[in-house]
């Protein structure tokens, strides 16, 4: 079983970055419980821990910390860059230490994998002395998701549909840097309970496409996902639905 810490950065009385109206402790929080789900729902063998999964406050010693006594195989600190640039970099700690090179290789999946789900512009791999890489007893890295105070960069960090793309880009590349194993699953479906049913063109609950009917049964190719606030399936056709059972019944076969 491997151990994976998720560290959404900031939180409580420390906002971290500002820009356009966003907060860079509520966008690390919510990129980290989707990539929780999103391992969770789609991966075996493992097991995760948050540093904190509300809008509290802790201090970089209280991470490291627990991470370090649950006995964390790999950590990553998720954070929102600010000053002026724009796209996704990441960092594993300077200096030299035992199983620098390893450090480096698994980070260098999970960035490949961030950059090439959000299309972010890649700012590099690099390196910096940074508390969380440095008093983490196992391997980690802290990623920086985009410029809350870049005009581009914001207004993608304010959609929901984009903070799932970036948690997708952790949770696969943690999945193949580590080894997880995807769950075999039956095939999904799923009826329509209600008498008319939106459906949506992407993770978006104002992205509406067609109304699909009560009785009618699509088939499911993404399984449940939070969508502000609620929770979405992805049907064959690429549509997008809610998952709310008020509304439909999955069954699987």
């Amino acid at each position: 079983m491997i151990n994976i810490f998720i560290d959404p950065g900031h939180g409580g009385n420390d906002s971290g970055a500002t820009g356009y109206g966003l907060e860079e402790k509520q966008l690390t929080l919510a990129i980290a419980l989707k990539t929780r789900d999103i391992l969770q729902n789609e991966y075996e063998g493992h097991s995760i821990m948050l540093s904190r999964t509300t809008d509290a406050t802790l201090s970089l010693s209280q991470r490291t910390n627990m991470a370090n006594s649950w006995g964390a195989n790999y950590l990553v600190s998720i954070h929102i860059n600010a000053g002026g640039g724009t796209g996704f970099e990441s960092y594993i700690h300077n200096g030299s230490y035992l199983g620098k090179g390893e450090t480096d290789r698994l980070r260098g999946i999970i960035h490949d994998e961030i950059v090439l789900e959000t299309n972010y512009g890649d700012r590099g791999k690099k390196e910096a002395n940074f508390h969380m890489l440095r008093e983490s007893n196992m391997s980690a890295v802290l990623t920086e998701n985009g410029f809350i105070d870049h005009h581009a960069d914001a207004t993608k960090l304010a959609s929901d549909a984009f903070l799932t793309k970036i948690a997708r880009g952790h949770a696969v590349g943690l999945a193949k840097a580590l080894g997880l194993t995807r769950k075999t699953a039956s095939t999904l479906y799923i009826e329509i309970l209600a008498d008319a049913l939106w459906t949506y063109n992407t993770p978006d609950w104002n992205d509406k496409a067609v109304i699909v009917n009560k009785g009618e049964v699509y088939t499911v190719i993404q399984d449940k996902f939070p969508v502000d606030g609620g929770y979405m399936y992805q049907i064959k056709s690429g549509l997008y639905i809610t998952a709310s059972p008020t509304y439909v019944r999955v069954y699987s076969r």
